[in-house]
């Protein structure tokens, strides 16, 4: 067996509790625009590719209602940050890994400027080896293309890495770069969800991954 080297992690409803923040901004953002949106469509949509999820949930729309639709929720999203928090033992199980000599690369389809937020929250930078965020693909999640510059990052092969996160775009875009995805509920997203998806194994939260480690063999 491959020997896993690396470990990707989603951040938004991985790391840190931040998906209903997410809806709720991006609610503003559609109310503003006139446009009715219901929050459980939205909240199925979060981790996605921020220009996929706006077509799934408001179909075809030209380019300055889409820019003013991301601008809104930016605006929305700074405003509500103060209520970000990190998962419990988040920050204990990044350190963990990385001492164990795993690679730790995160893995978002934020922008840059929301990413730049949780990892001042998360205040792990000794653990981190690398990011990505959506300025570095054309199209982050479900795309592959996204997870794979993590990999380049890590310098590491597919086989040598496995995925953590919270929501089917991440299970489907893992599966696609040929990484092994493993899966959150602290995302809100249900467990059969995830499954369907494409994950190895479920984990209530950070904590429960943190006690359950052996759970993502890593070892050889």
């Amino acid at each position: 067996m491959t020997r896993r080297r690396a470990v990707l992690f989603d951040i938004d409803g991985t790391l840190v509790d931040s998906n209903y923040l997410h809806v709720e901004a991006w609610h503003r953002a559609f109310q503003t625009l006139g446009v009715d949106v219901e929050a459980w469509r939205i909240h199925r949509s979060i981790g996605q590719d921020s220009g996929q999820m706006l077509d799934s949930l408001v179909g075809d729309r030209d380019t300055h209602w889409l820019t003013e639709a991301k601008s809104l929720h930016a605006q929305s999203y700074a405003a509500l940050a103060p209520q970000l928090r990190v998962f419990a033992q988040a920050r204990e199980l990044l350190s963990a890994l990385a001492e164990q000599g795993y690679i730790v690369v995160l893995v978002t389809s934020a922008p840059e400027d929301e990413l730049q937020i949780l990892l001042d929250l998360l205040d792990s930078a000794d653990a981190i080896h690398a990011t990505t965020n959506s300025d570095d693909v054309e199209v982050a999640k479900t795309e592959p293309d996204i997870v794979r510059v993590a990999l380049d990052r890590a310098g590491v092969e597919p086989a040598e890495a496995v995925f953590i996160g919270d929501s089917v775009w991440d299970m489907v875009a893992a599966s696609r770069a040929g990484v092994q995805p493993f899966a959150m509920l602290c995302g809100g997203i249900a467990e059969q969800m995830l499954i369907e998806a494409g994950a190895a194994a479920i984990f209530e939260n950070p904590a429960d991954l943190l006690a359950r480690l052996p759970d993502l063999g890593l070892g050889g």
